[in-house]
């Protein structure tokens, strides 16, 4: 029922199945609804425009209402009317109850007030027991059934969401006795806790590590830490007695994700980073308990439902439909990018050693991003603070909305919020208009830091699109939530070009909602299958590295200046000195992914353990006793067994980007065809039929009873091809 996105901390978390997942609009119609038209200026309404949430204590009403609505429609299926009716009102069930769970969801990640989150959590347990319910009953099963049966359905997307609805009720253990499916209800309850209190944990406990003296960190930091002091006795000189006690100057080094980055690639003391890292990756140690419940919770549901593993489970409406055809795929994209990848070690290894001044010494994981990043800046004359002075956040804004233009002819306008509508002073609310079609949707955006607020990269759904009537169309509704340093409106808030390859990821989640027309909600934007949902998102970080595009926006905080085509190639180069090694952890953490919920041997061991095992045996790098960084990857929860699909985006894309964009990435010709051909349609079709009808043959091949890409476009990029 729910559909959410993220990047550092990717996640892409699958809706329960009540609902539809279909559109296949091949004519332009021009669709209008009240159900998200902007409020007037100054009507007051509740978070994200619902009335409902002008407080707190609002949750509970909506949640009410959602429950007595849906009962009502309950109620008219359980009556059998023909089958469209049966979809659509079904549609409208799955509909009114992703509002409350999705808002509830972005509530618990962002808002700054402790009762708001307190309240969302109490409605998101709530909406969750009684889809419990939905996805238990009978009644609605049955129809459903008889809906597909039938085959009365005039159109591909009803018929594919009949067949959906049908095939998810029954992973949800409706066929099984009544003794089997409340165990499975109770294991799904059991998950979806573990999953909260695994992301609770890694915002309550990022970890902290506290350096003395100040002067081990570079100012290039220190907007990141927090001063502290200590006190050290001092000695006067005139006597050797002592004096009064002295304050000595130190930083408190948070250790969340993007401060742990910053921190190993900036700091040149050994000690300093490798403290930090060794901090940063075992926390929190209350996740090492949830993990390993988790994967045993999943492993008894899948083999409940008759499966042998939690990834066989969850895999089977993927493309790859098993974990035979994804293992196969890691491993030959693993054994082509090994020798390239160890070559690049080598390369660190004595680039640190020339460094160093040492012939010998091991290279340590909290080396890498140091050591890679004096040897791109050295090669390419590269300084990051330059880089960055070019990409100011607010010009980074525009140049989204200029590439949106250039694309798909439409304008992204701001729009003032309404009194409550937002959650933090820094939102801003813009609409996705065009010329001839009018509004297409509404994008929140919540781009700074702050406390207590999700501390990754995220797309959120508020609203899916859906078509209502002839004449109406309920606009989707989104958010993206990052995490920049700064300010709203201050030049000051520079990213590096790593922040802007993020936003543009998450822009492309966006975009596949916003540019999605599908008849039913079930089937809009991103709520497609698991392996095509990473793929507009990679698509659209080239996008950031294109000089055709960046030279639109890219330009210099104080002078003007637009961002020089030199600078970017060595951007441009610099990218690709390490691409191997990047493109090898990728395929580790798809491997921990696989084999965490996958076949479970005998005797269980502890995840540590595996990871340790894993890193051994496909990568160059030593793993560091004690640490256990899978106690934050949180893609283990709502990627339990296809993070592997990353990998998938990352080839699709390779291959629409040469295909489709590359000659000219900015035409209104290549916007039409990755907007009509692909996004528009969401989860409507077949995914192979998207993509082969987007680039034509040559984008993946059938493997197994499966589908994997095709890694060509991939190798030729990566320069890998002498390799294979």
């Amino acid at each position: 029922m729910w559909h959410l996105i993220r990047r550092i901390a990717p996640n892409l978390r699958r809706k329960p199945f009540i609902g539809s997942r279909n559109s296949d609009p091949t004519r332009t119609r021009h669709y209008y609804t009240s159900v998200v038209a902007p409020r007037q200026s100054g009507a007051s309404t509740g978070l994200y425009g619902f009335d409902h949430l002008k407080s707190p204590n609002g949750f509970q009403r909506f949640v009410d209402e959602a429950i007595e609505r849906s009962t009502e429609l309950v109620s008219y299926i359980s009556a059998m009317p023909e089958s469209s009716e049966i979809i659509r009102a079904m549609d409208e069930i799955s509909d009114t109850v992703c509002s409350v769970v999705d808002s509830a969801e972005l509530c618990r990640n962002t808002h700054p007030d402790r009762e708001f989150v307190e309240e969302a959590n109490k409605a998101s347990m709530r909406i969750n027991e009684y889809l419990h319910y939905l996805n238990t009953n009978h009644t609605l099963y049955d129809a459903v059934r008889k809906a597909e049966q039938e085959n009365h359905l005039l159109t591909e997307e009803a018929q594919r969401a009949a067949h959906y609805l049908r095939v998810d009720f029954e992973r949800g253990g409706i066929h099984l006795s009544a003794d089997k499916l409340d165990r499975v209800n109770q294991l799904n309850i059991e998950i979806s806790q573990l999953c909260r209190e695994f992301n609770e944990n890694i915002i309550i406990d990022p970890g902290s590590v506290d350096i003395f003296p100040s002067s081990r960190m570079p100012k290039s930091v220190h907007h990141l830490l927090k001063p502290i002091y200590r006190s050290t006795p001092g000695i006067l000189r005139e006597t050797v007695l002592p004096r009064d006690t002295m304050k000595e100057k130190g930083f408190q080094i948070t250790t969340d994700p993007q401060n742990l980055s910053s921190v190993l690639q900036h700091v040149s003391d050994d000690e300093v980073r490798k403290m930090a890292y060794i901090q940063g990756n075992s926390v929190p140690v209350a996740n090492l308990g949830i993990l390993d419940k988790l994967i045993a919770t999943r492993h008894e549901l899948a083999q409940i439902m008759g499966y042998r593993s939690y990834a066989e489970f969850t895999m089977k409406p993927n493309m790859a439909s098993s974990p035979a055809v994804v293992m196969s795929f890691l491993h030959e994209i693993g054994k082509m990018v090994r020798p390239r990848a160890d070559e690049e070690f080598r390369k660190i290894r004595d680039f640190k050693r020339e460094k160093s001044g040492r012939e010998s010494g091991d290279l340590e994981p909290w080396d890498e991003a140091y050591y890679t990043a004096l040897m791109k800046s050295s090669t390419y004359n590269l300084d990051s603070s330059v880089v960055a002075s070019y990409f100011p956040l607010p010009q980074c804004i525009e140049g989204l909305k200029v590439m949106v233009e250039s694309l798909f002819g439409a304008t992204f306008h701001s729009i003032p919020l309404a009194p409550g509508e937002s959650w933090h002073e820094d939102v801003l609310k813009l609409s996705l208009h065009h010329r001839e079609e009018g509004d297409l949707g509404y994008l929140y955006l919540d781009l700074y830091s702050r406390k207590g607020k999700y501390p990754g990269f995220a797309h959120f759904a508020i609203k899916g699109g859906r078509r209502i009537s002839e004449t109406e169309y309920q606009l989707p509704v989104v958010a993206l939530v990052c995490n920049f340093s700064g300010l709203r409106n201050s030049s000051a808030a520079r990213l590096n070009h790593w922040e802007l390859e993020t936003l543009f990821h998450e822009f492309g989640h966006a975009l596949h909602s916003l540019l999605s027309r599908t008849d039913y909600q079930h089937f809009s934007g991103t709520r497609v299958v698991l392996d095509l949902a990473e793929t507009p998102s990679n698509l659209f970080e080239y996008f950031a590295w294109d000089y055709r595009v960046l030279k639109t926006f890219a330009r210099h905080y104080s002078t003007g200046e637009i961002i020089p085509e030199r600078l970017v190639k060595s951007m441009q180069g610099a990218r690709k000195m390490f691409a191997a090694t990047e493109l090898q952890r990728q395929i580790f953490y798809a491997l921990i992914d696989q084999t965490l919920f996958g076949e479970q041997p005998a005797t269980p061991r502890d995840t540590s353990s595996i990871v340790a095992d894993l890193k051994r045996q496909y990568t160059s790098w030593n793993h560091v006793e004690g640490t256990h960084w899978q106690t934050r990857f949180n893609h283990l929860l709502n990627y339990g067994a296809g993070y592997y699909s990353y990998l998938y985006a990352k080839c699709f894309a390779a291959t629409i980007w040469q295909k489709v964009c590359q000659e000219d990435p900015l035409s209104l010709t290549t916007g039409t065809a990755l907007r009509t051909i692909l996004l528009q349609h969401g989860g409507a079709r077949e995914p192979a039929s998207l993509l082969n009808g987007l680039v034509g043959e040559g984008i993946l091949r059938h493997c197994n009873g499966g589908i994997v890409p095709d890694i060509t476009s991939l190798c030729e990029e990566l320069k890998l091809g002498e390799i294979i």
